[in-house]
């Protein structure tokens, strides 16, 4: 039997407690926040968006840095595991558009409920508001217990707490998230243990994060959500991103689901080139002729109306001063009045609303971080680092991250999974490879 410590009870910390404790070894999970999986009750917008249900080979499509490392956790731990898991704890769940997959209730507070059942039925000791101060090694023949050291030689021991205490182990498993959400506890304390390891860790920056844009209208526009609209981001004439669904206006400039994914596609070539120009599709289901016809029948029903007023079956009502200014038609002029070159501008506009992107906001806003743990460390079979034996990394402080709609919490279950599953064995060489 094995003592596992687990640094940090967020999702793959908390998956990594359930797998390790299946074979009867005393696992505690130490955790600096009052509770566990304070991150978890605001993804989603607080449904928490479980997982996604397409085939794993669609999810790791999804995976936008270091897809092929996860091949091993994913097989070892796939959606539909975390489905049952959940389902068989008490979580019911429902799959909805883009395979998004949901509580019934709606509620993040019920996926975090079920993962504490199992906690507490696997007999998993959970210590709050206990944040860890370092990693301990010791030489391999487990003869001196000292502070966290990069020699080859070593390897991990246990956990130092901030109020002083030892805690031996014979694994430790880092889960401590990445940079995002600061309020939630995610402070980049596993990259410092990493370091502190020898290990490298790549450069971090927000991810799934919000727009900022040149324009100024946009910010007349705050508050509202544009449903089954096409949003590109592009580079000059080269798309670099492309993505049908809905997205939210701010009072900096845009967010929402068709837009955070954009962040992880295109976030280096902005850092480049400064600005990149989002093109929206308002009705991406019209074409240009079929736009148009649909606008000559609303002109007609509205033909003595000002042009200003005749909006309104097209455009949610906050957007009609803008399309009306960005169409350079006159607002008072009458619909009988306007030219066929005019109402071509406001199929053009319609079906081309630009924007000039020119920044992103920070990790306050960002739903995941970018860059983490080197890959090059870590087996991919275990989680393990290559070289500090005993000593795990799962979920986001790795360098891996994905698209929105549940492919990051997928990594998080599957890591978390894969380093629990480990740790809790006294794995040989060739399980670690």
């Amino acid at each position: 039997m094995r003592h596992i410590a687990i640094v940090g009870g967020g999702a793959a910390g908390m998956m990594a407690a359930i797998a390790a404790s299946q074979n009867g070894n005393t696992v505690e999970i130490f955790e600096k926040n009052e509770k566990l999986g304070k991150k978890i009750y605001i993804t989603g917008k607080g449904r928490c968006n479980v997982t996604n249900d397409a085939d794993m080979e669609t999810v790791m499509r999804h995976v936008v840095t270091n897809g092929k490392f996860l091949y091993s956790a994913f097989g070892s731990f796939t959606n539909d595991d975390v489905k049952r898991l959940l389902e068989q704890a008490g979580c019911p769940l429902k799959t909805e558009r883009g395979n998004r997959v949901f509580p019934v209730s709606d509620k993040a507070s019920d996926v975090i409920a079920a993962l504490a059942r199992l906690l507490k039925r696997e007999g998993v000791a959970v210590h709050l508001r206990t944040p860890v101060k370092a990693i301990l090694t010791e030489d391999k023949n487990r003869q001196e217990h000292t502070a966290l050291a990069p020699e080859m030689e070593r390897r991990c021991a246990g956990v130092l707490l901030e109020d002083g205490r030892t805690i031996k182990a014979d694994a430790v498993i880092v889960a401590t998230g990445g940079l995002s959400y600061p309020s939630t506890g995610s402070t980049g304390d596993g990259y410092r243990f990493a370091k502190e390891a020898g290990l490298a860790v790549t450069a971090c920056s927000p991810a799934l994060v919000p727009f900022t844009v040149q324009e100024s209208w946009a910010a007349s526009l705050q508050g509202l959500s544009l449903k089954n609209v096409d949003v590109a981001i592009q580079n000059g004439k080269k798309v670099l991103y492309r993505e049908f669904g809905e997205m939210l206006f701010t009072h900096y400039g845009v967010s929402g689901p068709a837009v955070l994914s954009g962040s992880s596609v295109v976030m280096k070539q902005l850092k480049k080139q400064g600005t990149l120009t989002m093109t929206i599709d308002l009705k991406p289901a019209l074409t240009e002729k079929q736009l148009d016809a649909r606008i000559v029948r609303d002109f007609q029903a509205a033909s003595n109306k000002q042009f200003k007023n005749s909006l309104g079956g097209l455009y949610p009502s906050k957007l009609i001063p803008v399309m009306v200014s960005l169409s350079g038609i006159p607002p008072e002029k009458k619909v009988n009045e306007i030219s066929r070159q005019e109402r071509e501008r406001l199929v053009a506009v319609t079906k081309k609303m630009q924007l000039t992107i020119n920044g992103m906001r920070d990790y306050n806003e960002a739903i995941i971080t970018q860059g983490g743990v080197a890959v090059k460390e870590i087996w991919p079979a275990t989680m393990e680092a290559k070289r500090m034996p005993g000593l795990y990394f799962a979920g986001e402080v790795l360098d891996l991250d994905a698209l929105t709609g549940g492919y990051n919490l997928q990594i998080a279950w599957s890591t978390g999974y894969t380093a629990g599953r480990a740790a809790g064995e006294v794995c040989g060489e060739s399980a670690r490879k």
